[in-house]
């Protein structure tokens, strides 16, 4: 019918969904949410000042670039006696938990931090050269055989070696490092550190960081501390869509992601410390563009894995190189009924934080809050159906290689069309439908059993952060004519 009365085609594309204006969501209440049982916990557990003086405030920092970060060690018998030493990790052996340590290479001497356990300083602890001993807890950034750096205590000096001190080593926990010191902060992730995988043809990275440094066909365009992923691939398209109907996703993900890290090991009624926090936070935007006929989704939505990126960031905890291993999965995520034809665009702006809060009595408390606004939205249609998009990313934050916190955030439009549309001989028409176009988001995860390497009580399952979804109303319609 179409075919003979192309005017009707025409005005069923105006009815449907037209151009959206610029959306400030935020005033709907809808754009900024935060998990109901963490709303208490939505910050690091406080710092309270400890009770008998010996506490301190270590500071919390990116591990100076271009020199090597010699390992920290806890001697035995020493209570809160953590030093920079002169040591490092040459090779570790997973599998049978041995590791070589050898003296680093001397280089700058460190700026002082503050510390009781240890204030690396021009002048060395007297101890700092000595050999590692049985009880002592290393802690090293990575290292051959350690990518995600290495945290253990030395169970049994097997002797010397042409290659350097073979020692025996086993798990142990950042209390028995950190002691009963506190520290918070956060740390940006070097955008330059970051390993990209891409899953998909007509992926590209690009990221900028200080000093003027930038990389990629996007990097000039970037804030400092940004990265970006942009992607265009094709969909699948349903089998009986015409050829101008093929169906595709291009668009980018630019992050700005940042730890968030918190200890205090004051001392307390019971063992361990009296507070943690483990997280991952910052600035989300993205844009994106999906058009054609998708075809019709069977089961779960399909999704698009396009790019996987880790980091693993070094961030100097007073004397103690605490390693935090980031992996994001970067994806497009297609549901549809093979009906629709899409031409759609969205800008997501916003901000994220996930992670999870130790509290002495309390326990783990998941940390989940996102804040998203929606900048000028244009689509179109022209069949009845429905369609949901996004554009989100899988995430994880651990420590020293083991997975601490895992998220799921995906922003999404979803629309949905109706039209019915009639003519006869006589040249006369009508039409009527129905459209409505929604924004919003899902935001998933888990606090996983790895979180008992801060030395804080096990938890006898995962903690989910709750599944968020807030969705808002962009705009609908109905017409007649």
């Amino acid at each position: 019918m179409y075919r003979r009365f192309p005017h009707v085609r025409m005005l069923a594309r105006r009815l449907l969904l037209p151009g959206l204006t610029t959306l400030a969501l935020t005033a709907t209440g809808c754009a900024s949410t935060t998990h109901t049982d963490a709303a208490a916990a939505a910050a690091p557990a406080p710092l309270a000042p400890a009770g008998d003086g010996t506490s301190q405030q270590l500071d919390v920092a990116a591990a100076p670039e271009g020199t090597p970060t010699p390992a920290a060690v806890a001697r035995a018998g020493a209570k809160g006696r953590t030093e920079q030493s002169s040591l490092k990790v040459a090779s570790y052996d997973q599998a049978s938990g041995r590791a070589v340590i050898v003296k680093a290479p001397q280089g700058p001497a460190p700026k002082p931090t503050k510390s009781s356990s240890a204030s690396p300083s021009a002048s060395p602890s007297p101890t700092a050269d000595k050999p590692v001993a049985v009880g002592d807890v290393i802690a090293s950034a990575p290292a051959p055989g350690a990518p995600n750096g290495l945290l253990a205590k030395v169970t049994e000096v097997v002797g010397k070696t042409d290659r350097g001190t073979e020692v025996k080593t086993a798990a142990t926990t950042l209390a028995s490092v950190l002691g009963e010191d506190k520290a918070e902060g956060k740390v940006p992730v070097d955008p330059s550190s970051v390993t990209v995988e891409p899953l998909l043809k007509g992926v590209t990275f690009s990221w900028a960081k200080s000093g003027g440094v930038k990389f990629g066909p996007e990097g000039a365009k970037l804030p400092l501390g940004n990265l970006r992923l942009d992607v265009n691939a094709a969909v699948d398209t349903a089998p009986d869509a015409p050829a101008s109907a093929g169906a595709s996703v291009s668009g980018f993900v630019q992050l700005a992601p940042q730890v968030e890290f918190s200890y205090d090991g004051t001392p307390g009624a019971g063992s361990g410390p009296r507070g943690a926090f483990l997280g991952m936070s910052g600035d989300w935007s993205s844009q994106w563009k999906l058009r054609g006929r998708a075809a019709a989704s069977t089961g779960a939505p399909k999704r698009i894995p396009f790019a996987k990126l880790h980091s693993a960031p070094v961030i100097q905890v007073g004397p103690v190189p605490v390693v935090v291993n980031l992996d994001l999965t970067c994806y497009v995520q297609v549901e549809a009924d093979g009906r629709v034809t899409l031409d759609v665009q969205q800008d997501v702006k916003g901000d994220f934080k996930v992670g999870g809060s130790y509290t002495l009595g309390k326990g783990w408390t998941p940390v989940s809050r996102s804040d998203v606004k929606s900048t000028p939205v244009t689509a179109g249609v022209t069949a009845a159906g429905k369609v949901k998009g996004a554009l989100g990313a899988e995430a994880s934050v651990g420590l020293y290689g083991a997975v601490g916190v895992s998220a799921d955030f995906a922003p999404y439009l979803r629309g949905e069309a109706d039209a019915k549309a009639s003519a006869s001989s006589d040249g006369k028409t009508s039409l009527s439908g129905s459209w409505a176009l929604y924004g919003g988001f899902d935001l998933s995860g888990n606090l996983h059993l790895q979180l008992s390497l801060f030395g804080t009580p096990l938890f006898e399952r995962k903690i989910p952060l709750g599944a968020l979804n807030r969705e808002w109303p962009l705009a609908s319609g109905h017409a007649e004519r």
